[in-house]
């Protein structure tokens, strides 16, 4: 399909790089210095205008403040995450809950359900993170892109169909902690979205999901790519 001048680099586990043709770059769920799968060659661009926060679990969240600092990143995520990373350093926050939109430039960010476990954990515990949440992104004169973070197929996935109709997914496939191939087929059925972009699997021995599993289960008119960290659509 035609993206219309954005550009989706999956950058291993469930961190991806979204930039607009307008020039806006949106980084969700950094995983970078811990991640075995992250592309050790790429760079990020030298601004990251904003970064989206899924939910707290360090496999999301993990390099947040430092390349927030380091990119003058604005950091959105449901309210009570936002809050954690300003006590953690970050300096320009956007605290938000499900069903609200926030403009970021060109892009109305929509945080929408995700069924998951959400906590976020410091030198001194576990805290509470809020919940776990997707986000919709509808990029002006762009794609409708949505991003699912963590989560088990849930029914409702069909209201992200029927308010957004997004025309790329991307959703976990890796099993264990999230859906795996079977559960993430109902899920295309239930969302109908042109492309899918699996993500959250092969980065640790129990994330057995691939994307070829997937592509065999779902109809063949739909574009599940098998992608690599690294790899840009």
């Amino acid at each position: 399909m035609n993206l219309q001048g954005t550009r989706i680099t999956w950058l291993g586990h469930a961190t991806v790089l979204v930039q607009t043709a307008k020039g806006t770059n949106i980084l969700i769920d950094p995983f970078i210095a811990g991640n075995p799968s992250y592309p050790k060659a790429f760079a990020l661009p030298e601004k990251i205008h904003f970064i989206l926060l899924t939910h707290g679990h360090g496999d999301h969240v993990s390099d947040t403040v430092p390349i927030a600092a380091k990119h003058h990143s604005t950091v959105v995520a449901i309210y009570e995450l936002s809050a954690w990373v300003a006590g953690k350093g970050a300096a320009e926050t956007i605290g938000m809950n499900l069903g609200g939109t926030v403009q970021l430039d060109d892009v109305a960010a929509t945080m929408v359900e995700a069924k998951h476990s959400s906590a976020v954990q410091d030198e001194t515990g576990m805290h509470y993170a809020g919940v776990a949440a997707g986000f919709v992104l509808t990029i002006a004169q762009g794609p409708v892109l949505y991003h699912a973070g963590d989560t088990a197929v849930f029914g409702d996935m069909s209201l992200i169909r029927d308010l957004y109709h997004p025309q790329v997914a991307m959703l976990p496939i890796g099993g264990h902690y999230t859906m795996g191939p079977t559960e993430a087929a109902l899920a295309v059925r239930l969302i109908e979205p042109k492309v899918v972009l699996p993500l959250h699997f092969g980065t640790f021995p129990p994330l057995t999901g691939r994307p070829a599993h997937l592509a065999a289960l779902v109809d063949p008119a739909v574009q599940v790519v098998d992608w690599k960290p690294g790899d840009s659509i």
